[in-house]
């Protein structure tokens, strides 16, 4: 049977993923056959799994770290919020519809059997399941329907790592109220602390920790620092607002900015390309203007009607459209942001919203129609691109509702999918393009080194800027492109190895 760990946090943002992925590539580098496992995820990013199934993007992230293909079982359920108080509801990485907060809250008992299920399939194949809590432990208005912390660690037997953000402020405070909290069982099944991001002389912080050891009578069995330099796949939108900018890199030869919505999704789309040497990629904060960027990125969404209804409200959808007929910058829609730029949406089902058609930013002449939960395209895919700057295969995946339709006239399909899932397809509307319009289903579709630098290096031309080569094995006498992301979950290991008492995780583990 497989040895557990679990890390529960004293709230949201506090590095409970980030620790996850962490302990999996260790576990993973010392032997052992590892897997993440999160009962039930909360998130706007997602992934699409082998076959066609979708978990929340953070698990993908953390099997990565242990070397697995990801599986549906590591994210048994995934709520993809689509306003401030309803969800999608995806279980076993189909949807099953959506739910208000109350309907969500009466249906999570019923959850735990196929909770409890995928957890014994992980566990029949592992080592060692490492598994993240979600938010606090210590809300005491959702204990009695907990399906993702304390529940779940007694259901499992499972001893729990607590974490607390030191950079918020106050951890002392939290770690010791979280526990008082806790019932007493809860209580004893936490075996120790972590303190995450800390910065500073950790002489200055000891009489904190031996305060906080004889208060909760618990070992502090690590502090890891805070850093910047190295490349994580981030969970949700509250990992953004810490990434966004108001202003460009200064030195950077070319600008991206990305456009601002409620209900952003997949934002992980642009990891590879901010990671680029000579890009620049700015998050638009709410309320600011676009600049004047040589491209501006339309993201996916969770509610592309009710995004696109905000954009026009908030008088982005003009500055997008000016742009456009500028000829100066080049927009490129993926997914929610590619349906946007056609001519019309149409909701016939109110899958979306209540509006059952909307105008879209008429940059392509193309319709959006949303034919309801069943016809989800949730796939793995390899397309081929057609398109001035890139002739050649690609792979992504597409996670979307909505089909778009062309209108007559000219519009170039610049994106054939010809693999969903494993299987051989012939499907030309996953994109299109129109003057310096582009639009595609295809998330992921950057992290193609060959794409991303073709499109990069169409941007330069354009500017008049030389092109670079591709690096694919960052020499350091040439150009660095993307994210090895094997390196950075190296990187990830050693940090937090050398932070923490790895002899005392494995006691704990007994192990």
């Amino acid at each position: 049977m497989a040895k557990k760990i679990m890390v529960q946090g004293t709230g949201s943002g506090v590095g409970k993923s980030i620790i996850v992925a962490a302990l999996c590539r260790i576990f993973t580098q010392d032997g052992y056959t590892v897997a993440p496992f999160k009962s039930q995820n909360m998130a706007l990013n997602s992934y699409v799994t082998a076959d066609g199934l979708e978990i929340g993007r953070a698990q993908a992230f953390q099997a990565f770290a242990a070397s697995k293909e990801p599986t549906v079982e590591m994210n048994p359920i995934l709520l993809k919020p689509t306003s401030d108080t309803g969800a999608q509801i995806i279980v076993r990485g189909k949807p099953i519809g959506n739910m208000m907060a109350k309907e969500y809250h009466d249906y999570k008992p019923k959850a735990l059997a196929l909770i409890k299920d995928c957890f014994e399939q992980l566990e029949r194949g592992n080592d060692i399941v490492v598994i993240e809590g979600a938010g606090s432990p210590a809300e005491i208005n959702l204990r009695a329907n907990d399906i993702v912390n304390m529940r779940i660690a007694k259901l499992l037997d499972a001893p729990v790592l607590l974490i607390g953000d030191i950079d918020k402020g106050g951890v002392f405070a939290w770690i010791v109220g979280t526990l008082e909290l806790l019932e007493a069982e809860e209580q004893e099944l936490v075996k120790g602390i972590l303190i995450n991001k800390f910065r500073g002389d950790l002489d200055i912080l000891k009489p904190g920790l031996e305060f906080l050891v004889k208060r909760v009578n618990k070992p502090v069995i690590g502090v890891i620092p805070y850093f910047q330099d190295i490349w994580v796949q981030e969970e949700d939108s509250l990992s953004l607002e810490k990434r966004k900018i108001s202003l460009p890199v200064e030195g950077k030869e070319i600008t991206i900015e990305v456009v601002p919505m409620p209900h952003i999704s997949n934002f992980t789309d642009f990891d590879a390309l901010e990671a680029e040497d000579d890009v620049s990629l700015r998050y638009v904060g709410k309320g600011e203007k676009i600049g004047e960027p040589d491209v501006i990125i339309i993201p996916g969404s969770k509610n592309t009607i009710g995004d696109l209804r905000y954009l026009k409200n908030s008088g982005y959808a003009s500055e997008i459209v000016d742009r456009a007929m500028s000829g100066k910058c080049v927009i490129f829609g993926i997914c929610g942001g590619y349906q946007m730029l056609c001519n019309t949406l149409i909701d016939p089902e109110g899958v979306e919203s209540k509006l059952r058609e909307i105008d879209g930013l008429g940059l392509l002449p193309a319709t959006t129609i949303f034919e309801g939960h069943a016809r989800k395209m949730t796939n793995q895919v390899r397309a081929i691109a057609d398109l001035e700057f890139y002739k050649g295969e690609i792979q992504g995946y597409e996670i979307h509702m909505g089909r778009t339709y062309f209108s007559n006239g000219y519009i170039k399909k610049g994106f054939t999918i010809i693999e969903r899932s494993g299987k051989r397809v012939m499907d030309d509307n996953s994109g299109a393009v129109s003057n310096n319009v582009i639009g595609t289903y295809i998330h992921g579709i950057f992290d193609n080194n060959g794409f991303r630098r073709a499109f990069i290096n169409h941007i330069r031309q354009k500017k008049g800027l030389s092109p670079l080569d591709i690096n694919e094995n960052k020499s350091e006498d040439k150009y660095k492109s993307g994210v090895d992301w094997d390196v950075e979950y190296n990187n990830l290991a050693k940090l937090v190895r050398r932070s923490i008492d790895m002899g005392k995780v494995y006691e704990i583990m007994r192990l």
